[in-house]
């Protein structure tokens, strides 16, 4: 019999990737699909980090060995419980950087040029009259907290446009050219641009306030590619309708799928539905890795891109 792979995130091109070599069954717990016989017998299971998977979930699965994640995220996995269980996680970290660093500079350059409201203008028959000049991107303060395989590739990018980056981690990264600041409201005091980019989960949750936005001050931008739950929503619509920041890009949010209508009536922010990280070439790295991943631990091997709690035991975190 083939190995049994549940999907809890639909993801066809995993599926497309996956097809001839494993049964694959979508799971929706809250109708009880698949039957019992299929999860007494599923191997995998294929989530997001906001799907995630339960340790009661595990517990309906006696055969579960592997999680996999779509995307970079994690946070809604019980990893302690897949830890305690044997079972192992892995995620396709670093596979979507580019393609999300490419999307923050979209974000930016749509916000502070104000490209949606020249386009508007420009598809209405409108020339210039009444639009008023926007400030340059190139040349100012990039702020960017989290400096992982995403914030890397900002940083990179932001060297391109001459801008001055500084950064704030879980710690400090000795082989970064760029300076480390420890406090969230002095990178903020800093920057022009800040470009949120950490994971979510309860060290970060609504890391982002308004007093960080304060701080930030009425030229500054917002650029929220992490999580939603890292930027409090209200207090950020409450800074830009105050005047207190300029403007922000934001492609994540607290209640997903929902996008408040507090940032949709902004004419100062652009908005994205959660498609950063989504471009044909990172879909092919995506799911081969996967495949790879769910090979390996069929064969007893260790999958590729175990999770950070997870590699650490291994040596390598």
């Amino acid at each position: 019999m083939k190995p049994i792979v549940l999907f809890k995130r639909k993801a066809p091109y995993i599926e497309d990737e996956l097809a001839g070599d494993f049964a694959m069954f979508d799971y929706v717990p809250a109708d009880g699909v698949p039957g019992a016989d299929v999860l007494a017998k599923a191997k995998v299971l294929v989530t997001s980090g906001i799907e995630g998977a339960s340790a009661e979930e595990m517990d309906a699965m006696p055969d579960l060995g592997l999680i996999c994640t779509v995307g970079t995220g994690y946070e809604g996995v019980d990893v302690a419980a897949a830890k305690a269980r044997g079972i192992q996680v892995t995620h396709a970290a670093s596979v979507n950087a580019p393609a999300v660093a490419d999307h923050v500079f979209a974000l930016l350059l749509g916000a502070v040029r104000a490209i949606p409201t020249y386009h508007a203008s420009a598809s209405s028959g409108n020339w210039r009259h009444g639009i008023a000049t926007r400030p340059m991107v190139a040349g100012k303060r990039m702020g960017i907290v989290g400096m992982g395989s995403i914030g890397l590739e900002v940083a990179r990018r932001a060297v391109g446009f001459d801008m001055a980056v500084a950064y704030m981690s879980r710690r400090e990264k000795d082989d970064l050219p760029w300076p480390f600041l420890a406090d969230i409201k002095e990178l903020a005091e800093w920057a022009d641009y800040l470009v949120i980019s950490v994971p979510g989960g309860a060290a970060t949750h609504h890391m982002i306030n308004r007093d960080v936005l304060k701080a930030l001050g009425p030229d500054g931008y917002v650029i929220s590619v992490g999580r939603g739950s890292v930027v409090k929503t209200d207090d950020l619509i409450a800074a830009i309708r105050a005047g207190e920041i300029a403007g922000a890009g934001i492609d994540v949010y607290e209640n997903e799928p929902d996008i408040p209508e507090g940032l949709r009536d902004l004419p100062n922010v652009v908005l994205t539905p959660h498609v950063a990280g989504t471009a044909n070439e990172t879909r092919v790295i995506a799911a081969k890795l996967m495949r790879g991943n769910i090979e390996a631990y069929l064969a007893g091997e260790r999958p590729a891109s175990l999770v950070p709690e997870l590699a650490a035991e291994l040596g390598d975190g």
